[in-house]
């Protein structure tokens, strides 16, 4: 009798924790799919949500700040029990944190950070991307006239690259062994935007740059089309993000170094997490972190990025990352890097 009703009691716990999975519904709000790795992040999601028995809702913001408030908006009408957030403007998005609070609905902000009491944080280790990025420059050029073009100012990203960066070249602006000769945000992370800020450097300094910390591959896309503008060749610039065309790039040498973060593991992480918060759970691996600009003590997960450059190529494609044949279009048999041999 008593195996009986253990039987049927775990039955019934299983039946509940599907029914609880089945009626998850996660609404994921997009800043934008402008940049190649956000469908990279959708998929991951998706695949998780699915295998967990939750649903997948979304709304593109298309880099609007006011239709991603709207956006919002939407997805909590059409159910969803918890929301993940890509943030166009970290400020902006306030007033929709207001209306799912209202309806106890937890929000996951993902990848940026909006720094409010309550929020889920998860995201890769900005100041250690921007540390790398730094890294991967400066061991190609230890001295000459740099340039940072930075993130979004509406993204906290930004800063935190910028801050990382810092931390690896205090030493050497300090020394005077390197020079900033320019420092530009990029509005909307646009890649348009980067190569004309980047131009206007150029004619500034006459022409007169060593190396660029790009703080994405985006944007790095764009430095080197203005560097290319130019004639130059041989300038060291950094991305992030992993990218396809950016690590074709490295294979081909005109980008030094994309720290890739694996977008699979993000989305499948924030999915996850979406998911279990909505059911008033913990998030496995979450810490308390106040780093933030408001210092806002906050549950948060930080993955860890991996620097690629032409040493160590073969990493990105032995973990399906990307094909050898993308990395290795267009290179040559002579200045082929160890991964398209």
């Amino acid at each position: 009798m008593k195996l009986a009703y253990k039987i049927v009691t775990s039955a019934v716990i299983g039946a509940c924790s599907t029914l609880a999975a089945a009626q998850a519904i996660v609404g994921v709000s997009w800043s934008n799919f402008q940049e190649e790795r956000w469908k990279t992040d959708e998929a991951a999601i998706k695949a998780e949500l699915s295998k967990l028995g939750a649903k997948y809702v979304s709304a593109d913001a298309g880099g609007s700040p006011e239709k991603q408030i709207a956006d919002v908006d939407g997805l909590i009408a059409k159910g969803a029990t918890s929301l993940i957030i890509l943030a166009m403007d970290k400020d902006a998005i306030v007033p929709a944190l207001a209306k799912a609070k209202a309806k106890n609905l937890p929000v996951v902000a993902y990848d940026r950070l909006i720094e409010q009491p309550g929020v889920f944080y998860i995201t890769f280790d900005n100041k250690e991307v921007g540390r790398e990025q730094a890294r991967g420059v400066f061991k190609v050029k230890p001295k000459g006239n740099y340039v940072f073009i930075k993130g979004s100012p509406t993204d906290p990203n930004a800063n935190f690259l910028r801050d990382g960066q810092g931390e690896v070249l205090a030493d050497a602006i300090k020394k005077g062994d390197i020079k900033v000769v320019g420092e530009e945000y990029t509005d909307g992370w646009k890649p348009e935007t980067a190569q004309k800020n980047m131009e206007q450097i150029l004619t500034r300094n006459s022409g007169k740059v060593d190396a660029v910390v790009a703080s994405n591959d985006g944007t790095a896309g764009g430095v080197i089309a203005a560097l290319s503008s130019k004639g130059l060749k041989g300038v060291p610039v950094s991305g992030q993000d992993g990218d396809h065309a950016a690590l074709n790039r490295v294979a081909l040498g005109s980008q030094t170094v994309s720290v890739w973060k694996d977008a699979r593991v993000l989305g499948k992480e924030a999915a996850a997490a979406a998911v279990a918060l909505a059911a008033g759970k913990k998030v496995d691996g979450a810490v308390t972190w106040a780093e933030g600009e408001k210092k806002v003590p906050m549950q948060s997960k930080f993955l860890k990025p991996v620097s690629i450059t032409r040493d160590n190529l073969d990493v990105v494609i032995k973990a399906g990352w990307i094909t050898k044949d993308e990395v290795c279009k267009g290179v040559t048999k002579e200045s082929a890097p160890a991964a398209c041999k």
